[in-house]
């Protein structure tokens, strides 16, 4: 069932929103050559706490940590470990904050030093695709259209889908309905309400779509790298809100 928010509700949603954008755009500022992924984690995790607030990924269904760290073909839910950071390494962090009796949830990919053009190219388009799933979404648009401008812009820039890890409702739990694919067609799936929130996270494969997955592990099936871009929005009266920037 679709959970459909208050407006008390939303306003309770922003501070977690507004504390994982805080924390994405710190560790963007921290990342470096050398450093362990689990030192990156530490990062995320100290200043979430110091906010007040839990870390949403902290614990759930077993998870180890308060990031996911996910390097080139790991697609998500990379475990922080004590494997170094390197130049030409897609670095992808994805983070969820609890407070007020809500979550916040987005991801970027990041990078340190020189990279390849490639790499950098997969990057933002996977980035691109998600402003290109939300361009004219509004009340009443199909759920099915933000993944059919997610699935044309990113294979049109030579690049795949991923299909077996989609988006989804966020709100008082982590995932919540609807489930949100970044492919299919226009004027498919559920109608959007005004106060759904749900999170739209473009994972976008330099090789083909197909992943292998493995308890918590997802890696690309032909080993080449995958990115990812995701915010949590609000559906509103004057289209999508992105909570996360």
């Amino acid at each position: 069932m679709i959970y459909i928010k208050s407006d008390k509700e939303i306003e309770l949603m922003r501070k977690p929103c507004a504390i994982v954008r805080d924390v994405l755009n710190l560790v963007t500022d921290k990342i470096r050559a050398g450093m362990t992924t689990k030192e990156l984690d530490k990062i995320a995790y100290d200043y979430i706490t110091s906010c007040g607030a839990k870390p949403s990924f902290l614990g759930y269904g077993g998870f180890p940590a308060a990031t996911c760290i996910s390097i080139d073909e790991q697609v998500v839910h990379g475990f922080p470990s004590d494997r170094i950071i390197e130049e030409d390494q897609i670095v992808s962090v994805d983070v969820g904050a609890y407070f007020n009796g809500f979550h916040g949830d987005a991801a970027r990919s990041l990078y340190v030093g020189h990279i390849s053009p490639e790499k950098k190219k997969l990057i933002d388009v996977t980035r691109e695709c998600f402003f290109e799933g939300i361009k004219g979404i509004c009340i009443g648009s199909a759920l099915g259209d933000i993944g059919a401008q997610v699935q044309e812009h990113a294979e049109k820039n030579g690049f795949s889908v991923v299909r077996d890890m989609v988006g989804h409702g966020v709100g008082r739990q982590l995932h919540e309905d609807p489930s949100v694919p970044n492919y299919g067609k226009r004027g498919t799936g559920v109608r959007l309400k005004k106060n759904m929130t749900i999170a739209i996270e473009p994972m976008i494969n330099m090789g083909g779509y197909e992943v292998d997955i493995d308890g918590w592990k997802c890696v690309t099936s032909d080993g080449k790298p995958s990115a990812h871009y995701e915010n949590t929005v609000l559906i509103g009266d004057n289209g999508v809100e992105i909570l996360t920037l």
